[in-house]
């Protein structure tokens, strides 16, 4: 019997019964641009706008969150309050999680070490930002409040200096930008990481800064590097000074600035403290990198490296062997590691909205005009609340002249309704000075009362005369600015921590490492081993260790001074140097060269290659009979690389590399057995390294060639046998003169 077939109603009822959607899982085509306009892009704008790059006041809305809530909470004086409570406040602004939040304040606080001028001070464990593995303690531990230098944030907030705006739910108000009296967006290091943009905005000295802006305010064309030189850390480290590197920062925002470490040589000891590191780096990298290079035997005057960071501060001690001159031995640590780092600067702004990068004259113009709005505001905020004051004062001064006649007309009034309407017609006087009139305290009036009030009158007159000079005059406007940097200048300036190095040319000069150079002989076996061994060892004994079926390929007499080229299976070639290499015994398997350099899971050495001024020329025989002429000073580089990419062509599989210093012929071999004698100089040689090279022996189907060697003189008893006039040829068999024995080298 066949199955019952379900009717089209009851297979839909049954659908929706099941919770099926409509249309679910179908593939709906979108352009890429409507999905990028209508799902990215509100995205990056949010993380520019809201998220990323600082503003003209210095803080990134996270920041300006954090503080606002600690300045509300009246932590600006006070004790201090758990961390915890702190962050529970901040997320009614900021919709984040408790960690963010978090992590925003400890990189504020005066224990991270991270600003020249914190603003919360802290206590407990904020962690250190010279250390990447020292974790700061959970907010539940630790304590905090702002530090005394935020009241210049906050100075006047209440006086309309900025514009608030409703916070993420609409339940209450948050400034927009801080009313900052000193332009703390150069004073603090702030960096972000935007969508397709970045911020790095190193921080300068209060001092220079304060003053750098007044002198900027008075004269445009002020000088700034004569009073503000160059950045500086709150780590310490000095700065190597390059004035044209200076000068770029300064003109364009963006640029990189050399930062040295500072150290000093115990000689009881014998070991170097280093005291303060680049921001850009870390204690735990900085160790770790020494170390690969101890184990390497790149440096060899180390005997221990160590963390010795305490209560006294940042501390790595190096241990130094006995004869080591510890500043030659900085010298070369300078240029191998961390210890000497480049900061990239990029000072990105939101200025209204728009991100620019500026340098510092056009930064610190953008901060004035920002600083003379504030104080334009905050004046017109105090010439209102003086003028609603001085006509309060006027319906006072009014009533001086008869309170009985004001007694009257309250105590005669019926209605309570009325006794406003009643003073404003008894003497002459608006409504709003009626209501103020209306609710004076009975023991009030009195003539001493009145009379003292009334004095203010030609006071609260000059004031609001003055106010008006203010807002009439720009000039009056900036002089208040000019007194204000200076008084936080005075208030919290500090001496300059990064010193200036002014190193000449010749110490820029990288130190090259003096190499002992004496002969050795290199041996390079089939399966990929090396040996180093000097002539006398070789002649004490020369009885190659070798593992079974492999065999020496390659005997080179030469210095301890040349350098290396391994060419892979993978068209790579990995550079090194004999010196790298410690001296064995033919008794010793020797090093395994995939191993010692770090190669790719089955990446195996074709061809080992030794040079000292890179002259010669290489020629890359591949199975379809073409052949590539490179010379080896395309693979020379001015850094030390040590790996280089695009070796050579891998559009067909490689038949053999062969070398020469000068032109000369080699010898191709086919899977046939022709042979052709080929002279390096009828190929061009190409300058690109993965040139496919020209057709040099042709072959049938189902042949390829099979290998390429340097020839030798007698090889051949009639060579020319084997020469051709044109490429490409087919080359010859070997004749019957041309024995087995004879050709047993290839």
């Amino acid at each position: 019997m066949s199955p019952r077939k379900k009717t089209p109603e009851k297979e839909n009822k049954e659908f929706k019964v099941r919770g099926y959607i409509e249309g679910a899982g179908e593939v709906v085509e979108q352009k890429i641009v409507t999905t990028i306009k209508d799902n990215f892009m509100p995205y990056a704008m949010s993380v520019i706008l809201s998220r990323a790059i600082p503003e003209i006041d210095g803080f990134k809305p996270s920041h300006r969150k954090l503080l606002y809530t600690m300045y509300k909470m009246g932590l600006l004086s006070g004790a201090r309050t758990k961390s915890a409570n702190i962050v529970g406040a901040t997320m009614k602004l900021n919709p984040h999680g408790d960690s963010a939040i978090y992590d925003t304040m400890v990189r504020l606080s005066r224990g991270y070490e991270a600003l020249l001028h914190p603003y919360v001070d802290s206590k407990g464990n904020f962690g250190k930002f010279y250390s990447r593995d020292m974790a700061w303690a959970a907010s539940r531990y630790t304590e905090a409040k702002l530090a005394p230098i935020c009241s210049e944030l906050f100075k006047d907030i209440d006086k309309d200096t900025v514009d608030f705006v409703d916070n993420y739910d609409n339940t209450m108000k948050e400034p927009t930008l801080l009313p900052a009296t000193f332009p703390s967006v150069l004073v603090n290091a702030n960096t972000g990481i935007a969508v397709g943009m970045a911020s790095n905005i190193c921080s300068f000295n209060l001092r220079e800064v304060c003053e750098t802006t007044a002198a900027l305010i008075r004269d445009p064309d002020h000088d700034i590097k004569s009073t503000m030189p160059a950045p500086d850390f709150s780590g310490g480290c000095p700065i190597i000074y390059d004035e044209k590197a200076i000068d770029n920062v300064y003109q364009t925002g963006r640029g990189s600035i050399k930062l040295r470490s500072k150290y000093q040589y115990d000689k009881k000891e014998n070991c170097i403290d280093v005291l303060s590191i680049p921001s850009s780096t870390t204690v735990e990298a900085i160790i770790e990198r020494i170390i690969e290079l101890v184990k390497s035997g790149k440096v060899k005057e180390i005997s221990d490296v160590r963390d010795e960071t305490g209560l006294d501060g940042l501390k790595i001690t190096i241990d130094l062997k006995r004869g080591t001159d510890p500043d030659k031995l900085m010298a070369k640590l300078f240029r191998l590691t961390p210890l000497e780092d480049s900061y990239a600067c990029n000072f990105n702004v939101l200025i209204a909205g728009v991100p620019r990068v500026m340098g510092i004259r056009e930064l610190l113009n953008e901060w004035i005009a920002f600083r003379i709005e504030c104080v334009r505001r905050r004046t017109y905020n105090d010439l209102q609340k003086k003028s609603d004051k001085l006509h309060l004062l006027k319906g006072l001064e009014a009533i001086l002249l008869d309170i009985d006649k004001a007694i009257k007309i309250v105590r005669e009034t019926d209605e309570e309704a009325e006794v406003v309407p009643n003073l404003m017609i008894g003497f002459g006087i608006d409504e709003t000075q009626a209501e103020y009139v209306a609710e004076i305290k009975l023991r009030h009036l009195n003539r001493e009362y009145i009379l003292k009030r009334t004095e203010e009158i030609s006071k609260l007159e000059e004031e609001i005369k003055d106010l008006q000079a203010i807002l009439e005059s720009k000039a009056r406007v900036k002089t208040i600015i000019v007194k204000e940097l200076k008084d936080v200048a005075e208030k919290y300036g500090q001496p300059r921590k990064s010193m200036l190095l002014y190193l000449n040319e010749d110490d820029y000069e990288e130190d090259v490492e003096e190499v002992p150079d004496y002969p050795v002989n290199i041996f390079f076996t089939k399966e990929g081993y090396f040996k180093k061994i000097t002539p006398q060892s070789w002649r004490m004994g020369n009885t190659h260790k070798l593992k079974d079926g492999d065999e020496i390929i390659d005997h080179i007499e030469t210095t301890n001074n040349c350098e290396l080229l391994f060419f892979t299976n993978k068209c790579l070639v990995y550079k090194a140097k004999a010196s790298d290499f410690t001296e064995t015994k033919a008794s010793a398997m020797g090093d395994f060269i995939p191993a010692k350099l770090s190669m790719e899971e089955g990446e195996s050495v074709v061809k080992m290659i030794l040079t000292k001024d890179y002259k010669g020329v290489l020629l890359f025989a591949f199975e379809n009979g073409k052949v590539a002429k490179v010379p080896l000073s395309a693979y020379e580089t001015k850094s030390n690389r040590k790996k280089l990419t695009g070796a050579y062509s891998d559009k067909f599989p490689l038949a053999g590399i062969a070398f020469a210093l000068e032109e000369q012929e080699f010898l191709l071999t086919a899977s046939s057995g022709r042979m052709l004698l080929l002279h390096s100089a009828s190929i061009n040689a190409k300058t690109t390294r993965n040139t496919q090279g020209v057709a040099v022996m042709k072959l049938k189907k189902g042949q390829r060639l099979f290998s390429i060697k340097p020839y030798e003189e007698g090889t051949f008893s009639k060579p020319s046998r084997y020469r051709t006039r044109s490429l490409p040829a087919l080359g010859a068999m070997p004749s019957e003169e041309d024995t087995t024995e004879q050709l047993s080298f290839i």
